[in-house]
């Protein structure tokens, strides 16, 4: 087992899955982590990677699958960047998403938690996105039997629709069926492919920095049933852009349909004004007896139902009584501040996107809540001493930062407020594990919850409440 050469090691058993959801091999205590294999299987290894420690490798054959491992239901599973852990059962997913969350804590946060809840399961493990953003280009991906079919001169249809190959952003894996967002979408993108080639309009090239459509978004409403779609181009025709946008819109039964011209060299949109065609410039989605305005650049979970059950839990954790003054920290559109306001006796939300906080303040206005109010900036910056007298200590802290977690700065700020409680949800828990500590001494963790966002793939949430150590 682990003969080597050139660079191929063979007949090498899979033994974990690692935090960064790879699998891990070792030989002569080498690690190795590994791209398509999961725990059972065993396999011969190509290196891809070479590091002093470790090495990245690719299974290249298959000498026994693991007795675990299930069909995967996708056609595009194994060219597609998404849904990487199909073959894994969802149950093992689960296991090894809370084994990532307790590795992190006890290898970086230097905590052993001892006293965790199990983690909280997606009712809906297929359909469960409410947003999907697809990518247009002339250079699509063409599959191993396209290939060989074709003697390697394939002349074909070379345009697609659908996402980035991991690691090679300037080809597109032409997506036929999508398990993660409920239809219309499918449909949608499949109309819109079907249109422009019928119609003869140019998908865009990356590499030459030319053709007319670039990019195709689509959010859906599981409360609802609203729809927005929002279509980039690469430049202006009026003429050709609004005689697809017609065509779609008399197609689908469709709440919000929104476009923007984007002449840049990325495709972010955050930073262009994106125009209203038909229909409302937003959607609305419930959570329990709140509304929450989305507009064409709102953050907002993208699995509706689960968020709703991870808000439960971070009021759960918070157990207010009323007179709490509570401090929510990158508050995005508001919807953590504003579903706790009713056991608040003041909510204050920061956010460094000045759109966001529109959104948030306008969320409290339809939802005829008086006790927040919402602040954007730079949060090291506005987190002062000032700022607490003025808008007064917080009693309880909800921080829920992007993945990349907190600026030390931040750390320092939150720790002189001498908060009671703070309740941390992270979808990274590396960083988040990273930030307990300079927390250590002064708060510990009470509670531990894990709850799955993201089925099929490594990625988790998780929530945890520290408490102030009495003395």
């Amino acid at each position: 087992m682990g003969r080597k050469r050139k660079n191929i090691f063979y007949d090498v058993k899979i033994l974990d899955i690692s935090s960064e959801g790879k699998a891990i091999a070792k030989v002569n205590d080498f690690v190795f982590f590994v791209n398509n294999a999961i725990p059972g299987d065993i396999v011969d290894l190509k290196v891809v990677k070479k590091k002093k420690n470790y090495a990245e490798a690719t299974a290249i054959k298959f000498h026994h699958y693991s007795d675990i491992r299930i069909k995967e239901f996708c056609e595009h599973f194994g060219i597609c960047g998404g849904c990487k852990w199909q073959s894994l059962p969802y149950e093992k997913q689960l296991f090894y998403k809370q084994k990532q969350v307790l590795d992190a804590f006890e290898r970086i946060g230097k905590s052993k938690i001892s006293d965790f809840k199990e983690i909280l399961p997606s009712d809906e493990t297929k359909y469960y996105r409410n947003k999907l953003e697809f990518t247009f280009s002339n250079y699509r991906w063409l599959t191993r039997d396209e290939i060989n079919l074709s003697d390697n001169k394939f002349e074909g249809e070379m345009n697609g629709l659908g996402f980035h190959i991991p690691k090679r952003f300037d080809k597109i894996i032409d997506v036929k069926h999508c398990y993660l967002q409920r239809e219309p979408s499918n449909e949608i993108r499949l109309f819109v492919k079907n249109y422009a080639l019928e119609n003869n309009l140019t998908f865009f090239d990356l590499k030459k920095q030319n053709g007319f459509l670039r990019n195709l978004i689509i959010r859906t409403s599981s409360t609802t049933n609203d729809l927005m779609v929002i279509i980039a181009f690469f430049y202006e025709n009026k003429e050709k852009r609004e005689k697809l946008l017609n065509s779609l819109y008399e197609k689908f039964e469709i709440s919000s349909l929104m476009y923007v011209i984007n002449t840049k060299k990325n495709d972010s949109i955050s930073d262009l004004k994106i125009e209203n065609f038909k229909g409302k410039d937003f959607i609305v989605e419930k959570m329990e007896d709140l509304k929450f305005k989305i507009g064409a650049k709102s953050f907002y979970q993208t699995n509706s139902m689960q968020a709703i059950s991870l808000y439960n839990i971070v009021k759960d954790f918070s157990q207010l009584n009323g007179d709490e003054v509570v401090y929510d920290l990158y508050t995005g559109t508001g919807t953590i501040a504003n579903f706790l306001s009713k056991k608040s006796k003041k909510v204050i939300g920061i956010e460094f996107i000045e759109e966001a906080i529109e959104d948030a303040k306008i969320n409290s206005k339809i939802n005829d809540i008086k006790n927040t109010k919402f602040f954007s900036g730079d949060m090291k910056n506005i987190l002062t001493e000032s700022f607490f007298k003025k808008n007064s200590y917080p009693d309880v802290i909800i921080i829920d930062p992007p993945r990349a977690g907190m600026h030390k700065k931040v750390i320092e700020n939150i720790l002189k407020t001498d908060a009671e409680k703070i309740i941390y949800v992270s979808c990274n828990p590396a960083t988040q594990s990273r930030d307990f500590l300079p927390f250590i001494g002064k708060y510990f963790i009470e509670k531990l919850q894990a709850v799955d966002m993201f089925p099929h793939t490594y990625h988790v949430e998780n929530v945890i409440l520290m408490k102030k150590i009495k003395k």
